[in-house]
């Protein structure tokens, strides 16, 4: 009997197992490249219980259909051998319920280890994953804050908490866990993404651009997801601040290219390149490369969130695939029996049409569809800033359908976030001057010349 690298007893004979068990746990919550490294060691002791169940669920994080096949053969491993504690086997059982497509029971399972064992951060930041995937975002918050005070050394969980905190909206307590997890380990890169979501909501633009560019070079190492992401967040600043080559820039070598088949490095990609468009950046002929990978995906139904952007990149490059994913969404939306279902039939699904109906230029459909889904969409998951795609999309639909009223309405409720930003204050201009108020609108071109002037890109 051994322990792991946060003091848990692990049942592992040999050195490299227990790296290798090592190497999964801090690379999964550090965002590290030597997470994978768990597929070698469970495959070279096949009879160790913890580090089959931990290759199983790294299969998982593929987020395709084909995750569960791939996680059977670990998980019929981890379930065969006998673990040495009940921690192991809560973990195994648990593990066990993701693959089974028992979201609820895994969740629970998450719940129980983590009381009785503050310190096992992964089976923390699996509970979060889920949590987050479901939208709920006070329970990301208590299991991240179960965790103190026994795993207050740990970098990590501050990490976690911040980010449980801020999708709660309590930005000033993120902002501290956040800055307290940086004090233990500048490079902590959920603690930088946690800010960066900090500063988007309070409108910290030019802020939050400066203290993104000064830790991006941390980000140079970590997975492709963690390094696209945070690049994501900084291409935001970006956008509002008007910097159209710096953004291209960072999709070029930061955001699309990484990992091209993994399911949110495509979502990334898509979410930025919608948003460029919106923004009046041209784009070129990214979009190609971008839909040719999704279209791959094939009828990928495994998360909402995911799924919605896989289609507007179907759709907004009038792919055949298309309509075969929206189809598939129906089905799924039809299924009873998921735990989700909910979410699919009242909110994925009306989100789906509108969609579709706003790459095929049906605006008024477009409108009423995503305004029915809109209130709802957390529920589909992603993170308030992500989401805000969906609510661009609509927005845009108003615009094309020249509901300029509706459109001041949204346009000015943005401005409370992100009152200096170009792109928005552009489309108010333009807003304000179609609906008979041209002093309106000399105010809010004026606003975007000055931020464009502060940069020099004007």
């Amino acid at each position: 009997m051994t322990t792991d690298l946060y003091g848990l007893p692990i049942t592992a004979d040999t050195p490299a197992t227990i790296q290798g068990i090592n190497d999964f746990i801090h690379g999964f919550i550090a965002y590290e490249t030597k997470a994978p490294n768990i597929i070698a060691a469970a495959d070279a002791d096949p009879d160790c219980a913890i580090a089959n169940a931990y290759a199983a669920m790294l299969w998982m994080f593929l987020e395709s259909p084909a995750a569960p096949a791939k996680a059977a053969p670990y998980l019929a491993r981890a379930r065969a051998a006998a673990p040495g504690t009940k921690r192991e086997a809560q973990v195994i059982e648990t593990i066990g319920h993701w693959v089974d497509g028992n979201i609820p029971a895994m969740l629970t399972g998450c719940d129980v280890i983590t009381t009785d064992h503050p310190r096992d951060v992964v089976m923390l930041k699996l509970a979060q994953y889920h949590l987050f995937n479901t939208g709920d975002a006070a329970g990301m918050l208590r299991m991240a804050l179960k965790a103190l005070p026994e795993a207050a050394d740990i970098p990590y969980v501050h990490g976690m908490i911040a980010f449980g905190y801020e999708q709660c909206h309590l930005l000033e307590d993120a902002e501290a866990a956040a800055r307290q997890a940086m004090t233990l380990r500048h490079d902590e890169p959920w603690a930088h993404h946690a800010l960066a979501h900090v500063m988007l909501t309070q409108g910290r633009v030019a802020e939050g651009a400066v203290f993104l560019e000064s830790v991006a070079d941390t980000w140079q190492p970590l997975n492709s997801f963690m390094r696209s992401h945070n690049w994501w967040h900084l291409a935001l600043f970006y956008l509002s601040q008007g910097r159209h080559d710096d953004v291209r820039r960072a999709y070029d070598a930061h955001i699309w290219g990484l990992a091209k088949d993994y399911s949110q490095d495509q979502v990334g990609a898509v979410s930025l390149l919608a948003r460029m468009e919106f923004a009046g950046v041209d784009v070129g002929d990214r979009w190609g490369d971008v839909a040719d990978h999704i279209a791959m995906r094939g009828a990928d139904t495994v998360n909402a969130f995911l799924t919605l952007q896989y289609l507007y990149a179907l759709g907004r490059t009038q792919k055949p695939q298309a309509q075969s994913l929206f189809d598939a969404i129906q089905n799924r939306a039809a299924d009873t029996a998921q735990y989700d279902h909910t979410a699919w039939a009242e909110v994925a699904l009306p989100a789906a049409r509108g969609i579709i109906a706003h790459t095929q230029g049906d605006w008024p459909t477009a409108i009423a569809q995503l305004g029915r889904a809109l209130p709802r969409m957390a529920e589909c998951g992603g993170s308030h800033a992500q989401r805000d795609l969906f609510e661009q999309i609509h927005l845009d639909a108003l615009v094309q359908d020249g509901r300029a009223s509706a459109a001041q309405q949204v346009l000015e409720m943005r401005r409370t976030y992100d009152p200096d930003g170009v792109p928005l204050n552009l489309m108010l201009g333009d807003v304000y001057e179609s609906s008979g108020l041209p002093d309106q609108a000399t105010k809010a071109r004026a606003r975007a010349d000055k931020t464009r002037a502060s940069l020099g890109t004007h």
